[in-house]
């Protein structure tokens, strides 16, 4: 399942989407709205997305990610509309025979996600609204931790 869609996304469903009975590992991640970025107070976050062209380069991370990988089934879902504060807004759901691919897996696939998909974030505070670029996410994310990466010539 790789989607974009305007609903609440729903980790049981998710998950249960990637169960399979040769799969050791399941591992689930969920974005959510925060409630504080940058020392503004969020009030809610909106997503727009060029559809089409979002699922098809979602589907090719998933691709990219099974060649590298030993994994069972994967799951890649972002949300778009209104997001409130405490609710997800994208989901990668990974299954694998063993931990390790489920975790790098899923690693690099949020990290892919944000840094190339075209979803576009915008985020509501007191006082104000402000676009939020993709690029800032990634940055934040590496500095913290060291990111999975593919080898050469993947």
């Amino acid at each position: 399942m790789i989607a974009v869609v305007r609903e609440p996304l729903d980790p049981a469903t998710l998950v249960a989407a990637v169960g399979d009975p040769e799969a050791g590992a399941t591992v689930l991640f969920l974005g959510a709205t925060r409630d504080k970025n940058a020392g503004r107070r969020v009030e809610r976050l909106e997503y727009e997305a060029f559809e089409t062209m979002a699922v098809k380069e979602m589907r090719r991370l998933a691709q990219r990610a099974r060649r590298h990988w030993a994994l069972s089934r994967i799951v890649m879902v972002h949300r778009i509309g209104v997001v409130p504060v405490g609710e997800a807004s994208v989901a990668i759901a990974v299954s694998a025979p063993h931990r390790a691919e489920a975790f790098e897996a899923a690693r690099w696939l949020i990290d892919q996600l944000k840094a190339q998909v075209p979803i576009w974030k915008k985020e509501y505070f007191r006082g104000g609204a402000a676009w939020v670029e993709p690029q800032a996410d990634g940055q934040a994310a590496r500095r913290r931790h060291r990111p999975t990466r593919l080898p050469a010539g993947e």
